[in-house]
């Protein structure tokens, strides 16, 4: 008789089950528990499964035993492994790349040697988090330094050759076709001499004639975007923030254009201006005048900030200070004073010459200082503090232009000649005994600027526009944040909202920036021992009363501060009864002796 079988009974064992399973194809990051084969890429060590018999169980809910507490031993800290990639192999320069310490205090904005005297512990604490992320961010634009590609642009000559005696044409025949193309005349007897400016970008130029021609282009591709005649004398140009701005000083008032030839604004309360400066990070309009008035404008708002009467005549020598926004102005008299909104009187005033000021210039670092005068001396001054002339120079013809570039090359024009100094680095001053390069014009120099981030020298003179080519001018790397020649429209406006928003108030200019982010100590002593004259004690003398914590509810937050208020109305009290009995005191000390008492003693007070 045949028996059914059972069910289940063929099915094999659960260990034969698993030994029956498929084997996984290994990876080759993998490796095998019996070891890698000859000529197998060695891989990451499996995790190897944990025994779970020797793993305690945990007690069930209704389990009536008893639980023992076992107490946990702190675990110890592995050293980390060395991280490995797939392949198995190990990075050889494990970590951040190491940074030169010279590199880092190049970028480092903060002093650490001026402490406050006692600062309290919320304040020390603030000053330290403050400090580290100042030291994190000059270890990170030390660090990439290295994306900096390009290198600045110098001129050697041959052994013993001068080289002030290279001329333009050979420049241009030795270097490429882009560059060379950099170089150029601008023909415009007509409406000569002209003023030029470039765009804080370096890549539009706008000029403009004495007998009115205005005119705006990308000098790099030659085109132009603007050209038109207001009919009236052109005394200076500036861009303002963008190149879609243009501020033309006219005979009469100052009006403003777009990069289409269209005016915008004629603003009168600015009228017989001789000079013009904008300051970009404030959003101003610096603006002299022949009746020797100074007047900032607001060009976000279309407000006056502050109009400053010089006192000095007629104001035709400006410029700007780019570190610190301060206006320098050049007088008659031999002097150049420095201006700022927030002040009517000038800041600094420094005698540079016998004769009259004729022309001012300060570098991108804001420590040196050109000047030249009708006595045909040209000097360099410090204005770190000391303002003391470091070299000086006799010209045969007195500069009556001058223009410092962004690695502090010193452009000079005399007549129709342009002379430019050259000094060791960035932050040096420019040697005065021999010129770096010399170019003759077909006019009288009437203007002189360098182009931002291009080894270019704009000179405006009565013949039309000269581009010069100077080797080592400019910065070789821009910020594309900041000042980029190749943003576009969106780019440009995006920008423009940024920097409104990062506008920096007219109020803070001053000659030293820095001291914004730092406590005037001074001015806070000296207004502690004026309010303890003007209390006739010094509340900060002893320390504040604490109440001692009691119970049953009478240390809520009212009786403690009635607590404290009633000790300190008591102190009060105290103070002002010792300081009248002292002047009792006085008062009997200045009573004549010997005098007989009067009943009329009593009115007298």
């Amino acid at each position: 008789m045949e028996t059914v079988p059972e069910p289940g009974s063929n099915v094999p064992a659960k260990k034969d089950r698993l030994q029956t399973k498929k084997k996984k194809p290994r990876r080759y990051w993998e490796q095998e528990t019996t070891g890698t084969a000859a000529g197998a890429s060695p891989g990451p060590p499996r995790k190897r499964k944990r025994n779970r018999e020797l793993r305690p169980q945990k007690p069930k809910k209704n389990d009536t035993s008893k639980k023992f507490r076992i107490s946990k031993k702190p675990r110890e800290l592995k050293s980390p492994r060395p991280q490995r990639s797939l392949s198995g192999a190990q990075d050889p320069f494990a970590g951040p790349a190491p940074v030169s310490v010279e590199v880092v205090q190049k970028y480092c904005r903060i002093d650490k040697s001026k402490e406050l005297p006692h600062p309290k512990t919320k304040t020390r604490s603030r000053l330290v988090v403050a400090e580290a992320q100042e030291e994190e961010t000059s270890v990170r634009a030390a660090r990439s330094e290295l994306l900096l590609t390009e290198e600045p642009g110098f001129l050697e000559g041959e052994d013993g050759e001068d080289t002030a005696k290279i001329r333009q044409a050979d420049i241009v025949e030795a270097v490429d076709i882009a560059s060379a193309a950099k170089h150029f005349d601008l023909n415009l007897r007509q409406f000569g001499p002209y003023r030029l400016n470039y765009s804080r970008t370096g890549r539009h130029l706008a000029f403009g004639g004495r007998r009115g021609h205005v005119a705006a282009l990308d000098w790099v591709t030659k085109k132009l975007m603007c050209e038109i005649n207001v009919m009236e004398a052109v005394r200076d140009i500036r861009f303002l923030h963008s190149e879609a701005l243009l501020a033309v000083a006219q005979n009469r008032w100052l009006h403003i254009y777009d990069n289409q030839g269209i005016e915008l604004h004629c603003v009168r309360r600015c009228d017989r201006v001789t000079r013009l400066e904008f300051l970009p990070f404030h959003f101003l309009l610096a603006t002299a005048s022949e009746t020797g008035f100074l007047t900032y404008l607001d060009v976000s708002v279309g407000k006056i900030v502050a109009a400053l009467n010089a006192r000095a005549g007629r104001l035709s020598v400006m410029t700007q200070n780019p570190y610190n926004a301060v206006i320098h102005l050049g007088h008659s008299n031999g002097t150049v004073s420095l201006w700022s909104p927030a002040m009517k009187e000038p800041l600094v005033k420094i005698l540079c010459h016998r004769g009259g000021v004729r022309a001012v210039a300060v570098d991108s670092t804001g420590m040196h200082m050109a000047t030249s005068g009708l006595d045909h001396q040209l000097k360099v001054f410090d204005l770190r503090g000391t303002f003391q002339p470091l070299s000086a120079r006799t010209l045969p013809q007195g500069a009556g232009h001058l223009a410092f570039s962004q690695r502090g090359l010193l452009a000079a024009g005399m007549g129709d000649v342009v002379n430019i100094w050259a000094g060791q680095g960035k932050a040096s001053p420019p040697s005065l005994e021999q010129p770096y390069l010399t170019h003759r014009l077909s006019g009288h120099v009437h203007g002189l600027q360098f182009c931002p981030y291009e080894d270019v020298l704009g000179v405006g003179h009565s013949g039309g526009i000269t581009s010069m080519l100077v080797p080592g001018a400019a910065e070789p790397n821009f910020d594309g944040l900041e000042s980029n020649p190749y943003r576009s429209r969106k780019q440009r406006q995006e920008w423009e909202v940024k920097a409104l928003l990062e506008k920096v108030p007219a109020e803070l200019i001053c000659l030293d920036p820095r001291a914004l982010a730092e406590v005037d100590v001074i001015s806070l002593e000296q207004a502690k021992k004026e309010r303890a004259e003007r209390l006739g004690y010094d509340p900060d003398a002893r320390a504040p009363f604490q109440p001692k914590p009691k119970q049953k509810g009478r240390s809520s937050t009212a009786s403690l501060v009635k607590r404290k208020r009633k000790v300190m109305d008591q102190e009060h009290r105290d103070k002002i009864r010792q300081s009248l009995e002292q002047q009792l005191q006085k008062q009997e000390k200045a009573k004549p002796t010997g005098a007989r008492p009067s009943a009329l003693d009593r009115f007298v007070r």
